[in-house]
């Protein structure tokens, strides 16, 4: 059996993903990522979508509401 999939939001950052996934695009492809875990963007800033690049910091993302 795989490993369970576990998802952590970052406060005011990325999700972290850990476990056996794939990230696929609209078309079904895989985007290759490296290592068992990968940081995703939630602020949609990122150079390098769907993954997290650490734009979030220089933007000022927040992930709660006023």
């Amino acid at each position: 059996m795989s490993e369970k999939v576990k998802i952590t939001v970052r406060d005011n950052g990325s999700l972290k993903v850990v476990g056996d996934f794939a990230v696929v695009d609209v078309e079904g492809n895989e985007i290759p990522h490296e290592g068992d875990g990968a940081a995703l963007c939630r602020c949609g800033r990122s150079a390098n979508k769907p993954f997290c690049d650490g734009a979030h910091k220089k933007a000022g993302f927040t992930d709660t509401q006023s």
